[in-house]
């Protein structure tokens, strides 16, 4: 049934996303995560932060997510302790940051600047590289990465809002057909979901013609 899957090679990828029911990645007038993380989710976050990935994110998330590292770090936010650490941990994470707008060097510790095709560079890194690697936000890169048949997980953690007129960045626009096989799920502070799964891009949807 499927088309195309993860190419076999010597380092994972996993597309990670955070999501509300209804499909969005963020919604304006909402607070960061929804306002609804909690002590559990975040200690994971820091959990999955020590496990060695390397991050794969775009101009804009870059923005975002630098400005809120150093917001942290200088102690100039509201950020709880727990979201502080949380987002300051990503310091020592190594990134790879795909932009034909910003230039080198990057400010945010441990990031390298990629200029080229964002594809073929993950491709590559995939087939030489031993450690595993992992999207943070980004989605136009995310969907291109699938799309392409490089991604080996697609997990999401689901929040239980339906952010409605004010949901912002559709997260599955312009995807192609995906079959998803689980292989994990978990809740976080009684209200987050996780789900984990393998996907598989189709050429078609099953059962509507010859393969």
């Amino acid at each position: 049934m499927g088309e195309t899957s993860a190419e076999t090679s010597s380092a994972s990828l996993m597309v990670d996303l955070i999501i509300s029911l209804d499909g969005y990645a963020s919604a304006e007038g909402w607070p960061g995560w929804w306002g609804l993380e909690g002590p559990e989710y975040l200690a994971w976050l820091e959990q999955e932060g020590e496990k060695g990935y390397t991050f794969l994110l775009g101009a804009n998330t870059y923005r975002v997510m630098s400005s809120m590292s150093e917001e942290a770090s200088a102690d100039r936010s509201g950020f709880s302790q727990d979201e502080g650490a949380a987002l300051t941990g990503l310091d020592a994470v190594p990134k790879m940051v795909f932009s034909s707008t910003l230039q080198a060097p990057l400010t945010w510790p441990n990031s390298e600047l990629v200029t080229g095709d964002a594809v073929e560079a993950v491709r590559e890194m995939k087939r030489t590289g031993t450690g595993p690697l992992s999207t943070l936000g980004s989605l136009s890169l995310c969907r291109s990465l699938l799309t392409a048949g490089l991604v080996d997980r697609f997990r999401l953690v689901v929040f239980p809002v339906i952010t409605g007129r004010n949901g912002r960045e559709r997260i599955y626009d312009g995807y192609p057909d995906v079959s998803l096989e689980m292989v994990d799920s978990r809740t976080f502070d009684g209200r987050l979901q996780l789900l984990e799964y393998v996907p598989t891009v189709l050429a078609r949807p099953p059962g509507s013609g010859p393969k």
